[in-house]
């Protein structure tokens, strides 16, 4: 099957001694890929009986030889792609490049779509996401909402409460004059107890019994007025020991230092200095002492339900009267 053809083209090239061995294989049918792998292609040797040493002259005639060689080249290419069988193996080749750009094209397509859903994904995600904490919101400000109702519902009745101890009804009419009654008992008592505490100092320092209706008097007045600022002051808190005792305290300090203002008056000697001392601390504690009797006294009387503190207390007082 395989042929060597030994051909002299001195004629052609301007060597006439070059020769040239062409070995030429018989083109096979491209019926398949492997007869397509076993196709050589045209093997030219070239061989020079002289030296060539002379590199000046040798040039040119070393380009000559490569545009021939190449146009034979060319021409036995172009003679095998125009072959008809070559053909078919050709315009397959350009249907399979066809079909890789198209898978590309396609590979492409697909992986910008699946870009796509994982933007798509993520963004859901941040939407649930956003959802929840929505909804965690919404239920805050329900709370909220509930508590808001439930205060303006307590407000709403404290009002309601309020309008109705202030309105002026009957009922209302008869817990003034309740407590007005209440405040005069309380006084009473305090004026009473003030001045029987009273009595002994003033007896003490009196010549006659014409001496005493003034300053029993002052006492009186003084002790009527305590009480009913005690009951007003103390309130239902019966048990605060600091409250009741300042209030004592507050009322002889008072009545003790206008006492001593009613003496004679202040001279800038120690003598002056340390008699008006004595006469204070001495006004100062016998007026405590009044005023603490007639505290204890109204103290009793609320313990015993002789008096009712400020404001009266409708369930006790029905059970008393039951």
């Amino acid at each position: 099957m395989k042929t060597t053809v030994a051909t002299s083209i001195s004629s052609l090239l301007p060597h006439p001694k070059i020769l040239f061995s062409k070995r030429v294989f018989i083109p096979l049918k491209f019926s398949d890929t492997a007869s397509f792998s076993r196709v050589k292609f045209l093997t030219i040797n070239c061989s020079n009986s002289n030296n060539i040493n002379n590199n000046s002259s040798g040039n040119g005639e070393t380009g000559n030889l490569k545009d021939a060689l190449t146009g034979i080249v060319d021409e036995r290419v172009e003679e095998l792609l125009n072959r008809e069988e070559n053909r078919v193996l050709l315009d397959g080749l350009e249907k399979a490049t066809q079909r890789v750009e198209m898978a590309k094209k396609e590979l492409a397509d697909i992986e910008r779509q699946e870009l796509e859903v994982k933007l798509l994904k993520d963004y859901i995600t941040q939407l649930e996401t956003r959802t929840s904490e929505i909804a965690e919101c919404q239920k805050d400000i329900s709370e909220a909402r509930a508590m808001i109702e439930e205060a303006e519902r307590s407000l709403s009745v404290s009002d309601n409460a309020r309008r109705d101890a202030s309105r002026g009804t009957d009922g209302d009419t008869i817990n003034r004059d309740e407590e007005r009654v209440e405040s005069i008992k309380a006084a009473s008592i305090s004026a009473v107890v003030g001045t029987l505490a009273a009595l002994p100092i003033s007896l003490s320092r009196i010549t006659s019994y014409s001496e005493l209706i003034l300053p029993l008097s002052i006492t009186f007045i003084s002790c009527a007025l305590f009480g009913v600022t005690f009951r007003y002051a103390v309130r239902r808190d019966l048990d605060n020991f600091q409250l009741k005792s300042g209030t004592s305290a507050a009322f002889g300090f008072v009545k003790g230092l206008a006492t001593l203002g009613g003496g004679p008056p202040l001279e800038l000697d120690a003598g002056s200095f340390s008699s008006h001392a004595l006469d204070g601390a001495v006004y100062v504690s016998e007026n405590l002492l009044i005023f603490l009797f007639a505290g204890v006294g109204l103290d009793l009387c609320f313990k015993l339900r002789i008096l009712s503190p400020f404001p009266i207390d409708r369930s006790i007082s029905e059970a008393d009267k039951i």
